[in-house]
């Protein structure tokens, strides 16, 4: 499948494509109506060297694409106000127009036409170069100092709201309730340690079996967390 053929069959691509309008005259001069904005359909048919009458059946495959991208088609009182404003001269009750972007977009639809397919080629070419450009370029460095007024200051004048606010609404209550939650911890460590402190100069003057009934129940009473029971044994 040839290269070009990606622009022919999928429409996002296309749409990707479609702003770049400045790869038609890279290929061949478009020619303009005077009021340098528009083309007819014969100045469509004429720039890809096709028929006619392929321009107004590929506008009937594809008519809202084309129309997306500036296809219209205008007929009695705006007919008459566009021939005032153009300079055009014509008869007909209604005229086809072509914006340079339904021009690029044709391009990307005709397939039987030597300067559409090097039209899409050119675009392919282009998009490739953004891409790797894109790619390769590195990343702005940071302001460090944005000067007054500047879109950088007043973000750095956000950032710094934003960051204040979340200190002094999060972080700190934060901190002052883990502050009390260890303080009141280390007072509980404080009390085991004077208790074990105690167990242990108490076990030092009974004899031994003594020891031993008083240290089965002092542990049992540890288990279970029953303090009444260590104060009882501790006295």
């Amino acid at each position: 499948m040839a290269v070009d053929a990606v622009l022919l069959e999928s429409p996002t691509m296309r749409a990707r494509v479609v702003e770049r309008v400045e790869v038609l005259d890279r290929v061949k001069a478009l020619a303009l109506l005077p009021d340098g904005m528009h083309v007819t359909t014969q100045g469509v048919a004429a720039y890809f060297g096709v028929d006619e009458t392929v321009i107004k059946a590929m506008v009937f495959d594809h008519r809202q694409e084309l129309t997306a991208n500036g296809y219209r088609v205008v007929s009695g009182v705006q007919l008459g106000y566009f021939k005032q404003l153009s300079g055009i001269q014509s008869r007909a009750r209604s005229l086809a127009l072509f914006t340079r972007r339904a021009v690029l977009n044709a391009a990307m639809l005709l397939r039987d036409s030597e300067v559409a397919r090097q039209v899409r080629c050119h675009l392919l070419d282009v998009e490739e170069t953004a891409r790797r450009e894109a790619v390769e370029k590195p990343p702005a460095p940071p302001v460090e100092n944005p000067p007054e007024g500047s879109v950088d200051a007043a973000v750095a004048r956000m950032a710094e709201s934003v960051v204040r606010k979340v200190i002094g609404t999060a972080v700190v209550p934060l901190l002052n309730v883990l502050a009390a939650e260890v303080g009141r911890n280390s007072s509980k460590l404080d009390a085991v340690a004077d208790r074990v402190d105690r167990l242990a100069r108490m076990v030092l003057d009974d004899d031994a079996k003594a020891i031993a009934r008083r240290r089965v129940r002092l542990m049992r009473a540890l288990d279970e967390g029953a303090d009444e029971d260590l104060d009882e044994l501790l006295g």
